[in-house]
């Protein structure tokens, strides 16, 4: 049977990697007073729904679409969180048993 997944992807520059739009909020919000920020990074937040017969092969697939599109893996570093996505009807059958 063919499950739903929702998967929540972070990608971030890898911390050697200099991050100039970080640097630049960090000055901005500098100059608003927020001087105590000792560092902004900035990256990415990806949410993508996938189908597959199970959760191993939809992790699989998002580490691949991470790895071959969504990041550099040269300078870029990338999690997620992956979550199966429970129809309506059924979940609101598990609350009515619960």
């Amino acid at each position: 049977m063919i499950k739903k997944y929702q998967a929540y992807i972070y990608v971030t520059l890898r911390p050697s990697v200099l991050d100039p739009a970080g640097t630049a909020i960090q000055s901005g919000l500098a100059q608003m007073g927020h001087e105590n920020l000792e560092q902004i990074r900035i990256g990415k937040y990806i949410e993508l729904k996938l189908k597959a017969i199970n959760e191993v092969t939809a992790r699989e697939q998002v580490e691949l679409i991470c790895d071959q599109l969504l990041a550099n893996p040269v300078i870029e570093n990338y999690r997620f969180e992956l979550d199966e996505v429970i129809p309506f009807q059924e979940s609101q059958n598990l609350k009515l048993k619960g």
